[in-house]
């Protein structure tokens, strides 16, 4: 299992310990369609109705099995849980962690908006140069029954990084391409890693990366039509991994 599915279990598993009694778990069984896991789970059900201290080893072992054996399935139950406990106040990150913080920026104004699961931001150069690029990210995120939107798709604020910094904060991952080190794709990697949003690098070159970026997994491709079709490929793997995707009797539109 790849670290960061490992840290969504981990998460999703203190969520269902806080909040779960044996109907939840009925109901998670019925809509991914694994009752017989959680049913037959060895003293998942018997742990939690008699209070056992082992029960969150249970539950740990229930998520991961699912995880593990359909990955649809874990973002069924992570939208679940998100959609039932959201807690008191909106949480916008794509990864929860113990520790929380709350900020006041003073650039942007925090818009009244939530975070779209099925949304996908994309950050890059706004160069004619770049458009078979984008739109073989639209390709894979339509593949992967996403959503697309680049700052150029909206035009809501007077401020164009405020505009910039809204469909960060309602994206559930974020693109961004390094090739030709453009600063303005730093500065908004920059509020997406901030806003703790799943942020998917690409690049033409690895040189183009920044030092401190270096350790982050990123997609290298070639501008041609091979190198573009082959980033969509595995673009459309990696946001399956990551985002929990729209129903799939959903039209998404573009």
């Amino acid at each position: 299992m790849e670290v960061e599915l490992g840290n969504r279990v981990i998460a999703l598993r203190q969520q269902v310990v806080a909040n779960f009694n044996a109907g939840h778990w009925e109901e998670v069984g019925l809509l991914t369609g694994h009752s017989e896991i959680i049913n037959r789970y060895p003293r998942l059900l018997r742990s939690l109705n008699c209070g056992d201290e082992d029960y969150a080893g249970n539950a740990l072992g229930v998520l991961r099995k699912i995880a593990e054996a359909d990955p649809k399935a874990f973002r069924i139950i992570e939208q679940y849980v998100n959609e039932r406990f959201p807690g008191d106040t909106e949480y916008v990150s794509a990864k929860p962690a113990e520790r929380k913080i709350t900020f006041a920026p003073n650039v942007f104004s925090v818009p009244d908006l939530s975070t779209e699961a099925d949304l996908v931001a994309v950050m890059m150069p706004m160069r004619a140069e770049f458009a078979d690029v984008f739109s073989a990210i639209r390709r894979a995120c339509k593949a992967a029954n996403l959503r697309c939107l680049r700052a150029d798709d909206i035009w809501e604020e007077s401020a164009i990084i405020q505009d910039i910094f809204n469909l960060v904060f309602r994206a559930q991952v974020v693109v961004v391409d390094f090739s030709g080190k453009n600063p303005n794709v730093m500065y908004e990697t920059g509020i997406a890693h901030t806003l703790g949003k799943h942020v998917v690098p690409i690049s033409q070159s690895l040189d183009d990366v920044p030092f401190d970026l270096t350790h982050h997994r990123v997609l290298k491709y070639l501008p041609n039509t091979q190198g573009l079709r082959d980033l969509e490929t595995r673009l459309k793997t990696r946001l399956e991994q990551v985002a929990p995707a729209a129903p799939e009797d959903v039209d998404v539109p573009f």
